[in-house]
């Protein structure tokens, strides 16, 4: 019986090398935390020696910076897709909601477990994507709807961006349906901004008194 050749290694051209490094290195931050990551460890989930990691990333801050560069775009594309089909503010904040907490029910926390990281989260393209340009985005609309001044609009928007991180870190570990925590979190947004517009347009309002 003729024996089989042993099986070379399928060469990985640099970008498919470098995309596979990310994978695994979001697959640890998604399963484990930020906290056990070492070049060593990457190395080992990829397959490969840690020197080949360090072939394409200097440095362990660099190869994260570059994992949340990679994972903003990816849920910002799907977000600015669900913003351009809206036709109403709700179908706005569920369509950006629902993203989010998809992209959680699939990916993990690997977002905002780096975030929490100020070596990684400052180093990213402020104008690829961020957290800066997408409140901008959501607060002029927020300002145009709502009639209300643009640093209200923005501070609300601010804010109401941080509720559907919440409820992703909280649709991990409950029994509630995705469905649900999506409804819920989409009260609360509308119903705060409902409520910082009756607050302008009402209660901050010059008193008004007969002559």
């Amino acid at each position: 019986m003729n024996e089989q050749p042993p099986l070379k290694r399928r060469r990985l051209s640099p970008e498919k090398r470098k995309s596979l490094i990310l994978d695994h290195t979001a697959e640890i931050v998604a399963r484990d935390g930020v906290a056990v990551l070492s070049m060593e460890l990457i190395g080992k989930e990829a397959g490969i020696s840690k020197s080949l990691v360090y072939t394409y990333f200097d440095s362990l801050t660099e190869l994260l910076r570059a994992l949340l560069n990679r994972e903003l775009k990816r849920l910002r594309r799907l977000q600015v897709r669900e913003a351009e089909k809206a036709k109403t503010f709700e179908d706005l904040v569920r369509g950006i909601t629902h993203q989010y907490l998809k992209y959680i029910e699939e990916r993990g926390l690997i977002i905002e477990r780096l975030q929490t990281e100020p070596s990684v989260s400052g180093g990213h393209d402020p104008t690829d994507y961020s957290r800066d340009d997408a409140v901008d985005y959501i607060a002029d609309i927020v300002a145009n709807n709502f009639d209300i001044p643009k640093d209200a609009a923005r501070a609300a928007s601010d804010i109401s961006f941080g509720l559907p991180a919440t409820a992703g870190a909280y649709y991990l570990h409950s029994d509630m349906s995705r469905e649900e925590i999506e409804n819920i979190t989409v009260t609360m947004i509308l119903g705060s901004l409902n409520a910082v517009q009756s607050d302008y347009n009402m209660r901050q309002q010059p008193l008004k008194r007969r002559p």
